[in-house]
């Protein structure tokens, strides 16, 4: 395993710059912004695929460092029933992928999308039940109708561009957003299809991630440290369905944390066992979104964490059996 961030931390900092500082922390792998919800401060595909000069100083930058980029990310809403809003978050996609064809790089990072509830909608809606009989229409609808038939298509154009996998966060409010919801596309589009897996929310929505690892097995492309801290009282007053404005934390029943602090070593330790376990021998990437820490405070802690939990050597035969 490979101790990694997600640079869009370091967003207001040029690519040089926050390369020294993520290689001086002891990063080995960067996962880098190329639009949509990330921005593209450090990896704008727009120039990149049009610059060879601008290519080969990004290029040159990340090996000044010796670090290596463990997929390029690229979150968004590709589905959203405003058509332009689709299409631009669609074409950030498709510029991804051709930029990961240019570094030789196999894999992007992003969403599954939300549909609306029907070929005229305003806004996605995020099924949550299945009565009244509307909500199972609307799942249909957006599954058979829309989502499907969108990724069987950019996944034909990733594999004609040599990306092979496209690693879907897990985050309510899309329509991939637990197990069995990555399965469901993964079964109706391909094995291209696979989990960026971020135990933040999981935690919240009351899952465990390592029984979701041991589920997902070779499905999990890419992997996100992040945390989350319930509040029991707010939670036992009003459920983990919060539409609480993520900086209300005083007011929320949960928030993200820097790992270590919603869960203690012994849990971030069977995380990472787990993912021994199924195989999963890739970037642990870092991704800050703690709003009691600062961003040099919530990474730095996160490292220090990190490296007492990882496992960076191979096994090696069993000397003892």
């Amino acid at each position: 395993m490979k101790l990694g961030v997600f640079t869009c931390l370091l967003s207001d900092k040029s690519l040089d710059e926050a390369l020294a500082y993520f290689s001086e922390k002891g990063i080995q792998m960067i996962e880098v912004g190329c639009g949509g919800y990330p921005g593209n401060s450090h990896a704008n595909p727009d120039i990149l695929l049009n610059d060879e000069k601008a290519l080969e100083t990004f290029k040159e930058t990340i090996q000044k460092y010796g670090l290596e980029i463990s997929a390029l990310s690229c979150h968004g809403n590709p589905v959203h029933p405003q058509k332009e809003i689709a299409k631009a978050f669609d074409e950030t996609i498709k510029k991804t992928i051709l930029l990961a064809e240019k570094l030789g790089i196999h894999q992007i990072n992003t969403f599954s999308g939300c549909p609306g509830d029907h070929e005229g909608a305003k806004y996605p809606n995020w099924v949550t039940c299945p009565w009244p009989e509307d909500f199972l229409a609307v799942l249909d609808y957006q599954w058979n109708e829309v989502l499907i038939p969108y990724w069987k298509e950019t996944v034909a154009f990733a594999k004609v561009h040599g990306v092979n996998k496209i690693a879907l966060e897990l985050h309510p409010g899309f329509a991939v957003y637990n197990t069995k919801s990555m399965l469901r596309l993964r079964e109706a589009v391909g094995p291209e299809i696979g989990a960026n897996l971020d135990p933040s929310h999981l935690f919240w929505q009351g899952m465990d991630p390592c029984l979701v690892i041991r589920e997902l097995k070779d499905a999990i492309f890419h992997f996100h440290a992040k945390d989350t801290k319930i509040d029991t009282y707010n939670t036992a007053l009003n459920g983990v369905l919060d539409t609480e404005h993520y900086g209300h934390i005083l007011n929320r029943s949960w928030v993200f944390r820097s790992v270590g602090y919603g869960h203690d070593y012994a849990v971030w330790k069977d995380i990472i066992s787990t993912l021994r376990l199924v195989g999963y021998d890739y970037a642990i990437s870092i991704e800050h979104e703690d709003g009691l820490m600062s961003q040099n405070e919530g990474l730095t802690k996160a490292v220090e964490f990190l490296k007492q939990v990882l496992v960076y050597e191979e096994t090696g035969q069993m000397w003892w059996a």
